[in-house]
Order: C-alpha cells, then sequence, then structure tokens
C-alpha cells in the first residue's frame, strides 16, 4: 500500500475509535441504568452476557453487512437508519426531555427479573451492533480500495479498518468506558455532537447511496472526491469541536459551598 493510501486508512481508523469511544460510552451507560437494579452478583453476570452478545452481534453485523454493502437499497436504509437514530436521540434529548422537567414528570418504573433483564440489555446489544457497523461503514466505505482481496463484497482493507473500529469500541465498553462516561458527564455537549457526527456520517452514505451506478443521482466518481471528501471531514471536525467548545464543563460544588 502506498503511504498515501495508509495516511487515509490511518486517518479514518482514528475517527472511527473516537466516535466508538463516545458511542461505546454511551451505549455503556444505558447498559449500567439497565441493570442497576439488580443486586451485584447479578448485575455482573447481567453486564458479562451484554458484553458477550454485544461481541456476537457486532460480528455477525459485520459479515453480514460485507456481503450486502454493494447493493444501494442496503446502502439506502443504512443511511436513513444513521439520519434517523441521530435525529431522534438529538431531538429527545432537548424537547422530551425539557417538557418532562417542565412538567415535573417522573416515572416510576416496575423493576425487570434477572433474565427479563438479560434479554433487553441482548436487544439492546443488537441495536449498538447494527449502529456502530453502519457508521463505521458509511466512514471506510468511500475510501481507495487497498488491493487486499475481498471479504464479501468488501475490500479487505475497508474490512480491517472496520473490524478494528468495531472491536476498539468493543475494547472501550469493556475497560474504558468509565473514562468516556465521566467525560461525558463533564462536557454534555459530546453526547449531542456524537450524535450529530453519526447524523453527518449518514449524510455521507446518503451521498455514496446517490453516487451508486444504478441511481446515477450524483455522478459516480463524487462520493470518492477530493472536494466531498474535504467538505465531509472539515464539517465533521466542526461539529466535534463545537461539542467540547459549546459545552460548558460541569464542576462539583465544593462541600464549603454546599453547606453554606
Amino acid at each position: 500500500m502506498e503511504l498515501s493510501l495508509i495516511l487515509e486508512y490511518g486517518w479514518v481508523l482514528l475517527l472511527l475509535v473516537a466516535l466508538e469511544g463516545l458511542l461505546a460510552a454511551d451505549n455503556a451507560l444505558v447498559l449500567a441504568i439497565m441493570v442497576k437494579h439488580l443486586p451485584e452478583e447479578q448485575r455482573k453476570k447481567a453486564l458479562f452476557y451484554g458484553l458477550a452478545g454485544a461481541f456476537v452481534f457486532r460480528f455477525g453485523s459485520l459479515f453480514a453487512i460485507s456481503y450486502l454493502v454493494d447493493v444501494w437499497q442496503v446502502q439506502a436504509i443504512g443511511a436513513l437508519y444513521l439520519l434517523f437514530i441521530a435525529a431522534n436521540h438529538i431531538l429527545r434529548k432537548f424537547l422530551v426531555k425539557k417538557g418532562e422537567e417542565e412538567a415535573g414528570v417522573t416515572k416510576e418504573k416496575k423493576q425487570s427479573g434477572f433474565w427479563l433483564t438479560v434479554f433487553k440489555v441482548e436487544l439492546a446489544d443488537i441495536a449498538f451492533a447494527v449502529d456502530s457497523i453502519l457508521a463505521a461503514v458509511a466512514l471506510a466505505v468511500a475510501l481507495p480500495d487497498s488491493g487486499l482481496g475481498h471479504i464479501g463484497g468488501l475490500d479487505g482493507g475497508k474490512f480491517f479498518v472496520i473490524f478494528a473500529g468495531g472491536m476498539i469500541g468493543l475494547i472501550i465498553m469493556r475497560f474504558a468506558a468509565n473514562l468516556f462516561v465521566d467525560l461525558l458527564h463533564r462536557r454534555p455537549g459530546l453526547e449531542v455532537a456524537a450524535f450529530g457526527i453519526v447524523g453527518w456520517v449518514g449524510v455521507k452514505l446518503a451521498v455514496y447511496t446517490m453516487s451508486h451506478p444504478a441511481l446515477a443521482i450524483l455522478p459516480e466518481g463524487f462520493a470518492k472526491s477530493t472536494e466531498w471528501k474535504t467538505t465531509f471531514y472539515v464539517v465533521l471536525i466542526g461539529i466535534a469541536l463545537a461539542g467540547w467548545f459549546l459545552s460548558k464543563e460541569k464542576q462539583e460544588v465544593p462541600a464549603e459551598e454546599k453547606a453554606s
């Protein structure tokens, strides 16, 4: 592989690691909330089953999508799904929660038993796996071919980047999620930025779909053009920077101030 190709693949992998880190933290936070009502020993078991399920479903999603990635209908569904989850999360963040806070709504839910909780965790794992793999595919699919053969319908280099990003996401969810969760608590705007990036990645996949020869809504080479790639990464970095700088860092109030 040429140096320029290695650098481009490396850049996409770094982006995937950053995005996977934020999404894994959000996923870990959701899983922690789902199992927090269980006794400590059962909680650990449920999270272990959840991690095992995440591993299996992510592998399954990756190999399934590798055979379907060149089908424009699948690309279109993937783009719409990424746009939907981004818009749904952001709207719920700003509208639903705000409305509940203003109305003073508090909901008490009946707590699930151990195996029902495990089942719910596995369902969440499926959704997380699909989100992760689709976002990774949307980032990697427009990369130049690496010449490393094919796995399913994917170039070998692209498959490796998506695989590596997915596995790194699992490692982060297992070992480093607490750090990212803490970061999200201190910089809550990063959560919105992460889903903003997911939505923008959905736009990237939509552009790739519209450049498909079967549709030809956009010129076939547009999705891989330098102009579009530059625009995509400039906007992506802009979203990330906005999430960081526009999010006020939460600081713990000293005990002396709380007492006064």
